[in-house]
């Protein structure tokens, strides 16, 4: 009965033994992390945010020659996410650094840039090869095929033996790839590096097509020549959802760039507009008051910000509707309408896939 006792007792300082070294594992990775420090901490410290843009498509990110100002959809989650961080959007807060499409990736693996918000597609080999993750995707987009109106091709069958440009180091070339091979057509490839030469490349005729996602090819369309000219092939070949990319690994900076995109959906939802903030900080409504992180319930702490970044997103950019219009909607050179089709870019509340997770 005493070996049994010893054992029994020894037993229990083993387990005793094991559990503590298993909670001290548990609970030093965070302080190693908090060591190493976020991109958020890096940032902060820096003062400033560096985004990783394209900068040569009009409506998502294009250098204004006049004003020497980066415009456009992606540009303005730069200004959101810059805001939610520094509480507004100087120019001494946010760079934004233009890359193609073989650099960007590179950019951010290196960390030449803190995020990208550079029309870039949320692949599987993307997500598990290159060391990046994903945000939450702000633009629903897919592959079109853009011709000159006097060809007067209606579809991608009409299109054997043409000469189509493209993007190299994208999903485009591999799209159009298979979209053309398994239809049996015969095509040539002409790459670039630049969507200013793509386009440059199809105006001069050198190629028969350009192909690209459906919302770059409307931004290089509106800033052609005579857009009356081109046609936009109403069909889709391929499924591009865009959005931020960043470094895998840093949870504390995901959760910012996250939230910060999700802040825009939300205050959509909630009617909230730069017009109309103060109002809204004065509302009753509890779950308008939370969001906005006003009251006794963090919101922003939550994940290292101020508590009302949501208010500081608002005021910079606005909801995801005024930006979307603002750059990219029907009264635009581009004329998107967020309706059409499949109205994918709308609310869930409208029937669309724009969807922010409980905000509490």
């Amino acid at each position: 009965m005493k070996k049994i006792a010893r054992f029994v007792v020894l037993s229990s300082l083993i387990l005793a033994l094991v559990t503590v070294l298993s909670l001290s594992s548990f609970v030093s990775a965070p302080a190693i992390y908090a060591q190493d420090g976020s991109i958020l901490d890096k940032v902060i410290e820096r003062g400033k945010l560096i985004c990783g843009v394209n900068g040569q498509v009009p409506g998502f990110s294009f250098l204004d020659p006049d004003t020497g100002e980066m415009t456009g959809f992606d540009a303005d989650f730069c200004r959101a996410l810059a805001a939610a961080i520094f509480g507004e959007v100087t120019a001494d807060n946010l760079e934004f650094i233009p890359l193609t499409a073989q650099e960007r990736f590179t950019a951010l693996q290196t960390s030449q840039v803190d995020v990208l918000f550079r029309n870039t597609t949320w692949t599987l080999s993307r997500d598990g090869e290159l060391g990046v993750d994903f945000g939450p995707t702000t633009y629903y987009d897919g592959q079109g095929l853009m011709v000159r109106a006097d060809l007067g091709v209606t579809m991608i069958e009409e299109l054997d033996g043409a000469s189509i440009c493209s993007l190299t180091g994208t999903t485009t070339e591999l799209n159009i790839t298979e979209a053309m091979e398994s239809r049996g057509l015969s095509y040539e490839l002409v790459p670039f590096e630049q969507s200013s030469e793509t386009i440059a490349a199809f105006e001069e005729g050198r190629c028969d097509v350009l192909t690209s996602d459906q919302s770059q090819l409307a931004g290089l369309r509106s800033s052609a020549d005579d857009p009356g000219s081109i046609t936009v092939l109403a069909e889709v070949i391929s499924k591009e959802p865009l959005g931020p990319a960043y470094l895998q690994g840093d949870s504390v900076w995901a959760d910012v760039v996250n939230w910060t995109v999700y802040a825009t959906f939300t205050a959509e939802e909630f009617g909230i507009t730069q017009a109309n903030i103060d109002e809204a900080l004065a509302s009753e409504d509890i779950r308008v008051l939370r969001f906005l992180g006003q009251g006794e319930e963090a919101s922003g702490s939550y994940i290292g910000l101020d508590n009302d970044f949501a208010v500081n997103v608002i005021r910079a950019v606005g909801n995801y509707g005024e930006i979307y219009e603002r750059n990219v909607g029907i009264d635009t050179p581009l004329g998107l309408d967020r309706m059409a089709g499949l109205g994918l870019n709308t609310l869930w509340t409208d029937g669309g896939l724009l969807y922010a997770p409980a905000w509490r």
